[in-house]
């Protein structure tokens, strides 16, 4: 959640204007991510102080302030060495106002100044130490401690580099972070580090790049000469802080700089990819705890200790991400784009995996685990929000062709159960983002205990697939909208394909695999069918945006398809919806029904139609006008609906595929009828990263 973008210039001259514009439009392409307030930093006129605007509200508001302030600020004036940082703030700590945004400052002269996305978890302990030491809190952010934090070492040592005091200040926090420093003691440095918290650097040069890997520099501490134990030198202990003095370290060639004779380069931190592929598509993904530092125009990226399984080197990857894919196009909105490009997403996700004319299915990523994954004791799919769903609504489909217990767990509540976990146990992680904080964690429980990883996410070098001993890449493209729809229906996909894979040498399940392959060959065409009646369910959108509220009523292969719709309505609409099983329906919810309680069914042919059918004359016999999503030759079905939107026949385990698009449809519709922000539904955020 928020958002952190930083840009450096070395030896390559720009206006203050042209700094300026690059930051807003970084932390434009970072909107997506949810946020209620924005700011950035950089030099002043006067080249000695630093600049601080910040804003409550959109963008477009910091974006006007500084237009505001334009006769003030300079903005001919060159500067060909320059670090600019710029962040979007999703509340934690503090209401959203000015002074609770990033960037968050040292003191009144602006020494320091930090862009920070997660949460630390001590920073009470924190704050009480600097305000004993006399600092003054003028926000209500755990970020402000922890640059205070920095100013503090700085005063007790202040011959240490910029790095190094960024080094001891991480050292002494708690929790989930990505911090992006800069300073006017050290002007054009710029330093970046992560704990939890996504944070890549993209590197822009004329000239080839010296290297496709850069080499992590190690430092061991010492406290007059003695090895510095962290747990013994916490502030936590009354007034008392012990910094650890590193040693010098020895020479390397690994800082990362052009090659040639020319010097000229710039870089680019931000959180996700989407920031900076305008820019640069060379990129380096940081893992936890290592510090990112760029001096005179030289990237090194430092570690306070080794670790047995670090790689002892980040690697510089390329990426594949081209700008018009995270483009609005024609559409109105990202969330409307992406819900049209299913037909497509869809396609890209079985690209080279699935063989229709030989009815194979090669999972890459997984192919080597396949006979561990077929020896476990049960399969554990965990996830939150719509990536829960996304397991839910395959869990039927893997029981039957694994053969296999499957659990769907929310990862949230699993990790508050801690849930027993074994080293046959095989646990899949789905996170579209790859960064869910609560996924993340549960990940690592699992991990710990044994048990093998299997991620399942959208963006390459996530931590979950970074983290994971294999993977499912969904590759559904960029996904901008908060809402997610094309990730699901790949998510889907994926886990289908899985199941066809575990299946493929049991003849008994032969014919049922030929089928399921059969019906994704035609899902494309299907769902283009689908998207083609969505001038019909904006009429429908007229007669519910009023409404306050909205039950969604399915079971079986359908009903995850009621969970994903209601929660779809929930985020866009800010309507009250509801999806419930349609077993349950005389447990409850029947107490609802009547002639003004909105009702959409979802009834398909499928092994549970006969009982769905049971629930839709339950409803109409108490006056209930339901809106059914059904087979388009279906008749009994119409003859009891109020209204209902068509969908043609699939195999049964792939219908959810069709019947979540007229939800997605639907809800889009009722959002922009009551003027919500359709890409970024209020309070919410694409990257959950923190719990």
């Amino acid at each position: 959640m928020c958002g952190i973008f930083a840009y450096l210039n070395h030896l390559t001259p720009k206006s203050r204007e042209e700094i300026i514009v690059l930051l807003v439009n970084g932390l434009k392409r970072l909107e997506y991510r949810g946020y209620d307030s924005a700011g950035i930093a950089f030099d002043g006129p006067d080249g000695k102080d630093i600049m601080i605007v910040k804003k409550e509200g959109k963008v477009v508001a910091l974006e006007d302030e500084l237009l505001s302030l334009k006769d003030q600020l300079d903005y001919e004036e060159i500067q060909n060495s320059h670090v600019g940082i710029a962040h979007t703030r999703w509340a934690t700590h503090g209401v959203p106002s000015s002074v609770n945004s990033h960037p968050q400052r040292s003191d009144k002269e602006q020494v320091f100044c930090v862009v920070h996305n997660g949460i630390v978890t001590n920073y009470k302990e924190v704050k009480a130490f600097l305000e004993r030491k006399g600092y003054y809190f003028e926000s209500e952010t755990d970020t402000e401690a922890i640059v205070k934090l920095v100013h503090h070492i700085y005063t007790q040592h202040p011959n240490l580099l910029f790095r190094e005091l960024v080094e001891q200040a991480i050292q002494q926090l708690e929790g989930a972070f990505a911090l992006c420093f800069k300073s006017k003691l050290f002007p054009d440095e710029c330093v970046a580090t992560r704990r939890g918290s996504p944070l890549l650097v993209g590197i822009k040069s004329d000239t080839r790049l010296a290297t496709d890997h850069i080499p992590i520099l190690y430092s061991k501490d010492s406290i007059d000469g003695e090895s510095f134990s962290l747990t013994e030198h916490r502030y936590i202990r009354g007034d008392k802080m012990s910094i650890p003095i590193p040693l010098p370290r020895q020479e390397s060639t690994s800082e990362f700089h052009p090659l040639g004779d020319k010097e000229e380069v710039e870089y680019f931190f931000a959180s996700d990819a989407s920031a900076i592929i305008e820019h640069t598509n060379q990129v380096i993904y940081l893992e936890d705890d290592d510090v990112a530092a760029v001096r005179d125009g030289r990237l090194t990226i430092h570690r306070m200790r080794m670790s047995t399984d670090d790689p002892h080197a980040r690697e510089i990857t390329t990426l594949k991400m081209e700008i018009q894919q995270i483009m609005k196009g024609n559409f109105s909105s990202f969330m409307q784009k992406e819900i049209f490009e299913q037909p497509e997403s869809v396609v890209t996700t079985m690209r080279g995996r699935v063989n229709f004319e030989n009815q194979t299915v090669v999972l890459g990523g997984i192919k080597d685990y396949i006979p561990e994954i077929k020896r476990c004791r049960r399969l554990m799919m965990i996830g939150c929000g719509t990536s829960f769903h996304s397991a839910l609504a395959t869990r039927q489909l893997l029981e039957e062709l694994t053969e296999l217990p499957v659990m769907v767990e929310l990862a949230s509540d699993f990790l508050d159960r801690y849930t027993p976990v074994f080293r046959d146990d095989v646990c899949f992680f789905l996170s579209q983002s790859g960064e869910t904080a609560d996924s993340l964690l549960a990940l690592r429980y699992c991990k710990q205990r044994g048990a093998l990883i299997v991620g399942v996410t959208n963006t390459v070098g996530s931590s979950i697939s970074r983290e994971s001993h294999c993977g499912i890449h969904i590759n559904a493209g960029p996904e901008i909208g908060v809402a997610s729809t094309k990730a699901y229906t790949s998510q889907f996909i994926s886990l289908v394909m899985f199941g066809l894979v575990m299946s493929e040498d049991r003849i008994s399940m032969q014919p049922r695999r030929n089928e399921i392959i059969r019906g994704l060959e035609n899902i494309a065409d299907q769902i283009r069918e689908v998207l083609a009646a969505d001038k019909k369910v904006m009429k429908l959108a007229e007669c519910l945006y009023q409404k306050k509220s909205l039950l969604v009523m399915g079971r079986g292969y359908n009903y995850a398809t009621c969970l994903e719709g209601a929660l779809k309505i929930k985020e866009l609409t800010y309507l009250h919806s509801e999806g419930i099983l349609a077993g349950e329906l005389k447990h409850g919810p029947l107490a609802l029904i009547d002639r003004q309680m909105p009702i959409i069914m979802i009834l398909t042919r499928d092994p549970v139609y006969k009982k769905c059918t049971n629930a839709l004359q339950q409803v109409t016999a108490r006056e209930g006008r339901p809106i059914v999503i059904c087979e388009k030759d279906d008749v009994d079905t119409k003859h009891l609906a109020w209204q209902t939107i068509d969908v043609p026949h699939t195999v049964d385990c792939l219908q959810g595929l069709l019947t979540v698009i007229p939800m997605q449809l639907l809800s889009y519709h009722i959002a922009v009828m009551r003027g919500c922000n359709v890409d970024c539904p209020r309070n919410l955020a694409k990257s959950v990263t923190v719990e």
